[in-house]
C-alpha cells in the first residue's frame, strides 16, 4: 500500500512539474544569417556578427530578469541555419513569441540612419520590398531552395503576391510588439525612428506565433556601422529590444519585472578603449547614440572643424539633440501616481515630467509625427483627452515648433 501511495505521489509530482514547465513563456530569439551566410557586409564588419552579439545580449537580459521565460536561440554561435529551420525551431518549441534580429544595408553611395521593425505582410512600399528581397536571398545558399520553398524566388516581385493572400491571425500582437520595440529604440537608445512596416519575410511566414523582424541600423552607413559594432551600441540596442519585450507582455496583461535601470546593465559589456571611440570622433561612448543618427548635412553644419578642451561642453550637444521626440500625454496630477494607476487606462510603461508644479504623464515615444498620431488614437481609446506633446533635448516645446523643425 505504501509503495502504491509513493507511486501515485511521484506521478502527481511529475505532472505538476510538467505543467509548470509548459506554463513558461517561450521566447525564440533569432540572430539572422550566420556561418557561410555573412548577410550584409560593411567596411570592416559583417551583419551576422552584429546580429549575434545583440541577440545574445538581449537573451541574457531576459534570462537574468524574467524567471518565467524560457529563452531559445536559433543559433548561439557562428553557424548557418536555413530559414525554414529557424521557423521550425519556434514551432517545435511551441514558442509564444519569435524575434528575428537583423542589420540593414543600402547600395553603395546611399546613406540612411535609424532602426525599423517589420511584421509579416505585403510590402506595399518599394523600399520595404527591397529589404525583404535582401533578407530572403539567404535561401539561395540552400541547394534545393526552389523545392523547399515551393518555387519562391526572392528576387521576383511576383513571388510576393502570396503575402497578399495570407491572413496572419497574430497580426495585431505582432504590430504591438513591433511598436513597443520601436518606441524603445527612440526613447532609450536615441535612434532615428524608421517606423513599423509590413513585408514578406519567409522567416516570419511559417511561424505559428506573433513574430517580428527588426533591423538595427545600416551597416552600409559608416557612422552606423561603427556604432553597431561598439559595446555601447550592442548594449543600447539589446536593452531596447528587451524593454520592448516587457512592454509587449504588459499589453498582454502578463506580470513582468520592472524595467532594468541602465546602471544595472553596465557590466554586461564592459567598455574597452577601442569601443569608446564614437562614429564621429573622440567623444565619450555614452554620446554615440546621438552621433550616429545625424545626416551628412547636419554633421557638416553643427560639428566644429577642430575640437579642443575649450569646446568640451559643446561636444555634448549634437544635431540629434535638436530632433523632436513626440509623446502622448494621458493625464496630469498634483501628486505623484503609482505604476498601474487607473488614470493611465492600462497603458504602460508611462513616463512623467514636472511642469508648473504638476506631474504630467506620457505614454509612447517616437521621432515620427505620423506614428505619434497613431499612438494618440490608440491611447485615446483608453484615456479620454489624450494629446500629443513634443520634446527637444528633454525640454517640452510647442508642437508647431517641433513640426516646423522637421520640415
Amino acid at each position: 500500500m505504501q509503495r502504491f501511495v509513493r507511486h501515485i505521489l511521484t506521478l502527481l509530482l511529475a505532472l505538476c512539474t510538467a505543467g509548470t514547465a509548459q506554463a513558461k513563456f517561450v521566447l525564440v530569439i533569432d540572430a539572422g544569417h550566420g556561418g557561410h551566410d555573412a548577410g550584409a557586409v560593411g567596411a570592416f564588419s559583417k551583419e551576422k556578427d552584429i546580429n549575434l552579439r545583440v541577440a545574445l545580449a538581449f537573451g541574457r537580459l531576459v534570462e537574468q530578469n524574467c524567471p518565467d521565460v524560457k529563452v531559445i536561440y536559433t543559433r548561439s554561435k557562428d553557424v548557418f541555419i536555413p530559414l525554414d529551420e529557424r521557423a521550425n525551431i519556434a514551432n517545435r518549441n511551441k514558442a509564444d513569441l519569435f524575434i528575428s534580429i537583423h542589420t540593414n544595408a543600402l547600395p553603395k553611395g546611399r546613406i540612411a540612419y535609424g532602426a525599423e521593425t517589420y511584421t509579416l505582410g505585403t510590402a506595399r512600399a518599394s523600399e520595404n520590398l527591397e529589404v525583404a528581397k535582401r533578407e530572403n536571398a539567404v535561401i539561395t545558399y540552400e541547394s534545393n531552395y526552389r523545392q523547399k520553398y515551393e518555387g519562391f524566388d526572392p528576387n521576383k516581385a511576383e513571388s510576393y503576391i502570396i503575402f497578399e493572400l495570407m491572413q496572419d491571425t497574430h497580426m495585431k500582437q505582432s504590430i504591438d510588439l513591433a511598436r513597443q520595440i520601436q518606441q524603445q529604440y527612440v526613447g532609450h537608445a536615441g535612434r532615428r525612428n524608421k517606423g513599423v512596416h509590413q513585408a514578406g519575410f519567409l522567416v516570419l511566414r511559417k511561424t505559428s506565433m506573433p513574430s517580428v523582424l527588426t533591423e538595427l541600423g545600416f551597416i552600409s552607413t559608416p557612422e552606423e556601422e561603427r556604432y553597431l559594432n561598439s559595446e555601447e551600441g550592442t548594449r543600447a540596442m539589446s536593452r531596447s529590444i528587451y524593454q520592448g519585450f516587457l512592454g509587449y507582455r504588459r499589453l498582454q496583461g502578463d506580470k513582468v519585472p520592472a524595467d532594468v535601470p541602465a546602471a544595472e546593465t553596465a557590466d554586461e559589456a564592459p567598455q574597452s578603449a577601442a569601443a569608446a571611440t564614437t562614429p564621429l570622433g573622440n567623444k565619450p561612448a555614452a554620446q554615440q547614440k546621438d552621433a550616429t543618427t545625424r545626416t551628412p548635412d547636419e554633421t557638416a553644419g553643427r560639428l566644429p572643424a577642430a575640437e579642443t578642451a575649450e569646446t568640451a561642453e559643446s561636444q555634448t550637444k549634437t544635431a540629434e539633440d535638436e530632433t523632436p521626440v513626440y509623446k502622448v500625454q494621458i493625464c496630469t496630477s498634483s501628486t505623484r501616481l503609482k505604476a498601474g494607476d487607473a488614470h493611465f487606462g492600462g497603458l504602460a510603461p508611462v513616463d512623467c515630467y514636472e511642469d508648473g508644479g504638476l506631474y504630467k504623464y506620457t505614454w509612447g515615444s517616437t521621432g515620427d509625427y505620423r506614428e505619434a498620431v497613431a499612438l494618440q488614437k490608440e491611447a485615446g481609446a483608453k484615456v479620454k483627452g489624450a494629446f500629443i506633446v513634443a520634446f527637444i533635448d528633454g525640454r517640452r516645446v510647442d508642437l508647431a515648433e517641433a513640426r516646423k523643425r522637421q520640415r
